[in-house]
C-alpha cells in the first residue's frame, strides 16, 4: 500500500471493520486475504464497494479493510460503512451523493437479548391447557 492513504471505521451488528483507501488501480484486500476471497458471497463485494460506485472513483483507489467479529453479514455492512466513511476524508463533496445512496448511516439493528421464562428474546413456550 502507499505510503498516503484515508482511512474511516465501520461497525454493523458486533463487526468492526478498518477501510483504508489509498491512490491504485483498485485492488481489494480483507485480512490478508484478496477481497474476492474473503467475502465469496455473491454480492458482497458489490456492498462493499458500493460506496465507491456511488462515488464514481471504482478502480482508482485500493481499498485494505481489517474486519473483526460478527458474521457475514455484518463484516460486509462495516466494511461499506468504513469505505464510505474514508471517502468523504478523500473528499468532503462526496457527502451528498453517499447520503443519497443511503450509505452513511449506521444501521443500529442489533440482537435482542434473551428473557428469563422465555425460549429467546420473545419466543414463549407453547401453552398447553392440561
Amino acid at each position: 500500500m502507499a505510503a498516503q492513504y484515508y482511512e474511516g471505521v465501520g461497525r454493523r451488528k458486533t463487526s468492526t471493520a478498518r477501510v483504508r483507501l489509498a491512490p491504485g488501480e483498485g485492488a481489494v484486500i480483507c485480512n490478508d486475504k484478496a477481497g474476492a476471497e474473503y467475502f465469496p458471497r455473491q454480492g458482497d463485494m458489490d456492498l462493499v464497494l458500493a460506496p465507491l460506485t456511488a462515488a464514481g472513483l471504482l478502480g482508482k483507489y485500493d481499498v485494505s479493510i481489517q474486519v473483526k467479529g460478527g458474521g457475514v453479514t455484518g463484516q460486509v455492512g462495516a466494511a461499506q460503512l468504513g469505505c464510505a466513511r474514508a471517502l468523504l476524508k478523500v473528499n468532503e463533496e462526496l457527502r451528498k451523493p453517499l447520503r443519497k445512496a443511503v450509505l452513511l448511516t449506521r444501521d443500529p439493528r442489533e440482537k435482542e437479548r434473551k428473557k428469563p421464562g422465555l425460549k429467546r428474546a420473545r419466543k414463549a413456550p407453547t401453552y398447553t391447557k392440561r
